[in-house]
């Protein structure tokens, strides 16, 4: 009961929120001079929400950048897990990888977007590429510190005991080293979303940044606040998710009181 009045009240907060920040919104469009094309009002861009919803086209566009962010996720965490694991696991693997690994992060991606543009073109695939290497660095930092941080008293116990390879990495290494690895994966699910619209703000003829670029090239202001609205929420739809993976997973925790 305490826990549903606490969700309720925190629903309330929010929905409170997001209208007060409408009507500041409104109030300032309304009482300032600026040009609807700069800075529209808020009934404007909910206008041009229902007539890019009415002709499919906001959908087909979130559904390409939804593809997009989908795959580079799944990428970038296959990739970060892998790695992370032989780089937790061996220092002469860490000597070797850790330079470039380091060095590819030195380099913002949007100066590697329009190569992975030019090498693979303005399909799909250099956008999934594009969000994979934003998420990989993040998620391959919390997996090393995840399974770093295993006490070694629980290796000796296993050890004990004859545990296989496997019987270790799925009863020791990886639910000691989720919670960590699930921060990680909280940072790059909305990271994801990033590399796939940068992606498209480079080369692309469909997905949200490139009705970002549309909007953006008309002047169409309440347009480029739709997409990015719409953004907001993809990111925070993942985030979400995220969030209740953390709480299914990590249960354990709480039934021990940690």
């Amino acid at each position: 009961m305490r826990s549903l009045q606490e969700n309720i009240r925190k629903s309330a907060f929010l929905v409170l929120s997001v209208l007060g920040g409408l009507l500041l919104w409104q109030g300032f469009t309304a009482f300032s001079n600026i040009p609807s094309f700069i800075f529209p009002k808020p009934v404007e861009v909910w206008a041009r929400l229902l007539l890019v919803l009415r002709d499919g086209s906001l959908l087909f566009h979130t559904l390409v950048t939804l593809q997009e962010v989908v795959y580079g996720l799944a990428l970038g965490l296959t990739a970060a897990i892998i790695t992370g694991y032989f780089l937790a696991k061996s220092r002469l693997v860490e000597r070797l990888l850790a330079p470039y690994i380091v060095a590819s992060q030195s380099i913002p991606i949007v100066a590697i977007a329009p190569l992975l543009i030019i090498w693979l073109g303005p399909g799909i695939l250099s956008k999934i590429l594009t969000s994979a290497l934003i998420v990989f660095f993040p998620v391959l930092v919390n997996t090393v510190v995840g399974l770093r941080s295993v006490p070694e008293e629980l290796y000796d116990l296993l050890r004990s005991l004859h545990a296989s390879t496997w019987q270790r990495i799925t009863m020791l290494e990886i639910p000691a080293a989720m919670p960590v690895f699930l921060g990680g994966l909280r940072i790059g699910a909305t990271l994801a979303v990033i590399g796939a619209v940068v992606g498209e703000f480079v080369g692309a003829d469909q997905g949200l940044g490139f009705l970002i670029n549309v909007g953006r090239g008309l002047y169409d202001t309440a347009l480029v606040f739709v997409a990015v609205f719409t953004l907001v929420i993809l990111a925070l739809a993942l985030y979400g998710i995220v969030i209740y993976l953390e709480n299914h997973l990590l249960s354990w925790q709480k039934r021990n009181g940690n």
